[in-house]
């Protein structure tokens, strides 16, 4: 469990800086603060996604309580409002807040009076449950819930304009259309909040104002040791909706049998099974998993980078095989799409592609299915193919080394891929290490399948010869590393970047075994993971703050990405160098921002407050990889 007390919880600032987050296994959610305070447009009991949660609407927003003890009345609820008001100030009379086995639970002290709330959603369909129970009260309380609704773009905020269609229905009401609500004794009613505030939206210079829709008010009498239950389902409305009580049973009953399933042995691989679990979703054509919450959809990037902690790590590895032929049945001129989050299918990164062959030759290794991967061959022929003889963007081996090169005026097509004003922040064209050390992975780990499965191929005299090219172009003299890009428009790029991890982290990897990039990233290395760039370098950029332009600019400038913590752990350990406590920082990281989970990013500079994502699916999943990988609880 992740638990915090009184001082913390009566901290508005601390507790609103803890989100928590539970999903439905179709890229929806819900999430919030310890606190209860809403501080981004994207909290809310109730986000329905669309397939594959490229797209999201917020629906019900929240559920404010109210307590009545006689003559007395407390508000449980903590809002903010457009000017800075925040009232009522609920979170005053927060005892605790517990995260256990993945349910939130709320306790407020009101001296004799003492009330719980539990959250959960059902997995495989958009519905979510609050449970209040009374735990003491000398006579019979009521509780008053009213939900605050809305159904909106997740990524955008509406507000007031005339009166939405509430419709009554028994027990409660449907909004919309959209999602049904269903409580004890339904008053409807019906007003707007008017600026609402969310803090965390002002913070990253977005609009953070809108209004939601008070539909009325839900009203239970209830003794100690009772409940009152409100649940919440997106249409369609198929049958009778779920209690919540038994939502929060199932979903602590999953929670132990992901436990159980990914052989956890500590509290932390608990909360990384559950983690892990989050990013999987369903999908009409198989099983994915979303980049992150609470603002992404489905990233090949991510999703290959993520495959290793997230399906196989876990032992899902069903899963993982429809994961594996799901992308192979997408393969265009040699490449994968890389998101739909933009409202479009997008080709436009150089690497998903050559981290899917990675996670193919990683499935191999850990199931052994030959058969999975001769359906497979093809998709990677083509692959390997079309990226030596060339594809979109550029993107070819050099016919006079064998190296991989890409890029096209005006794109990001690696992983550091922020763009301003429509130009490359991180300008990376020409020949990136990273990509050129998967490309050689990839083309090494592939014929040593096609060779199992006796089917002709030149791919290793190819990863030979482009290793060769590789050793003389990219080690920089002296042993101080490599170069993050060669032939480049502007020639040789020496920053000292992690990208060149990867050259001795990977299994083909063509440097596997050598200390020297390992010690030239030292100064990189932080407790939540890597810096994208060395401090000393003059374009480095120590805080990831701001509007968009800055944190762009900052993106891969010096933030810390925790997910590179794994590519470090596994380059330590080929080069046989130390990796004692190297996920201590990122184990107490479970607790301090996204619970139980692992953020997107971190400021380049100490304290490296988290930042982007507070729920990232590579950041999890490297960290889960790699405790799994090197089988020690506080050990990378």
């Amino acid at each position: 469990m992740i638990t915090f007390g009184r001082q913390l919880c009566g901290d508005l600032a601390a507790a609103s800086a803890r989100e928590w987050l539970v999903t439905d296994g179709l890229g929806g959610y819900a999430s919030g603060t310890v606190s209860g305070l809403r501080t981004r447009r994207y909290h809310g009991l109730l986000a329905v996604a669309e397939p594959g949660g490229a797209a999201r609407h917020m629906g019900l927003a929240a559920l404010d309580p109210v307590v009545r003890i006689g003559t007395r009345t407390v508000r449980l609820a903590t809002d903010e409002w457009a000017g800075g008001t925040v009232d009522p100030a609920g979170h005053v009379h927060l005892a605790s807040f517990t995260l256990d086995e993945g349910v939130p639970r709320w306790q407020w002290d009101l001296g004799d009076v003492v009330v719980q709330r539990e959250i959960a959603m059902g997995h495989g369909r958009s519905v979510v449950g609050a449970v209040f129970t009374v735990l003491r009260t000398p006579a019979p309380i009521t509780l008053e819930l009213t939900p605050l609704c809305t159904w909106r773009d997740a990524h955008g905020e509406r507000t007031a304009a005339g009166d939405p269609a509430v419709t009554p229905v028994a027990g409660g009401f449907v909004f919309e259309d959209a999602y049904r609500v269903s409580g004890p004794a339904w008053q409807p009613g019906g007003a707007w909040y008017r600026g609402v505030y969310a803090r965390e939206e002002a913070a990253r210079g977005l609009n953070p104002v809108e209004d939601l829709f008070a539909a009325g008010c839900f009203v239970a009498e209830v003794a100690s040791g009772g409940t009152a239950e409100v649940v919440a389902a997106a249409a369609p409305f198929d049958g009778p909706l779920p209690t919540a009580a038994g939502l929060v049973v199932a979903a602590r009953k999953r929670a132990r049998k992901l436990a159980r399933q990914a052989r956890a042995s500590d509290a932390v691989g608990r909360h990384l099974a559950i983690a892990a679990d989050q990013f999987v979703v369903s999908t009409p054509t198989g099983p994915s998993a979303v980049a992150g919450y609470p603002w992404f959809g489905e990233w090949s990037r991510d999703l290959m980078t993520s495959f290793e902690g997230l399906f196989l790590a876990t032992n899902r590895h069903d899963e993982a095989r429809e994961v594996l032929l799901r992308a192979g049945a997408t393969v265009s001129e040699g490449m994968l799409a890389n998101t739909a989050d933009t409202g479009t299918l997008e080709y436009n990164t150089a690497d998903a592609a050559l981290w899917f062959l990675h996670a193919i030759s990683r499935y191999a290794a850990v199931t052994g299915d030959l058969d999975t991967v001769s359906s497979l061959a093809g998709a990677m022929d083509e692959i390997l193919t079309r990226h030596r003889d060339g594809t979109r963007y550029g993107i070819a081996a050099d016919p006079a080394d064998g190296l991989l090169t890409q890029g096209k005026p005006g794109f990001a097509l690696t992983w550091m891929d922020a763009r301003v004003d429509g130009r490359p922040v991180t300008e990376r064209q020409g020949k990136a290490v990273e990509i050129n050390a998967l490309w050689i992975s990839g083309l090494a780990g592939t014929g040593a399948l096609f060779d199992r499965l006796r089917r002709r191929h030149d791919w290793g005299s190819a990863a030979s010869r482009a290793g060769d090219a590789f050793r003389r172009r990219f080690v920089r003299p002296g042993g101080a590393g490599l170069y993050d890009v060669v032939d480049g428009p502007g020639g040789d790029d020496a920053a000292v970047r992690p990208n060149q991890l990867l050259a001795v982290s990977l299994p083909y990897g063509p440097l596997a075994g050598d200390p020297a990039p390992v010690l030239a990233c030292r100064e990189l290395v932080t407790s939540l993971g890597m810096r994208s760039l060395a401090p000393s370098d003059g374009a480095y950029r120590g805080v990831h703050r701001g509007g968009p332009y800055e944190r762009d600019h900052a993106y891969h400038q010096g933030t810390v990405w925790p997910w590179l913590i794994g590519p470090y752990a596994d380059a330590c350990a080929s080069a046989g160098l130390d990796t004692g406590g190297l996920l201590d920082g990122l184990e107490l990281h479970l607790a301090e921002w996204g619970l139980g989970s692992v953020s997107e990013t971190a400021d380049g500079d100490a304290p490296h407050g988290a930042t982007g994502c507070p729920f990232q699916a590579w950041s999890v999943a490297e960290v889960l990889r790699v405790r799994t990988a090197f089988a020690g609880p506080a050990r990378g």
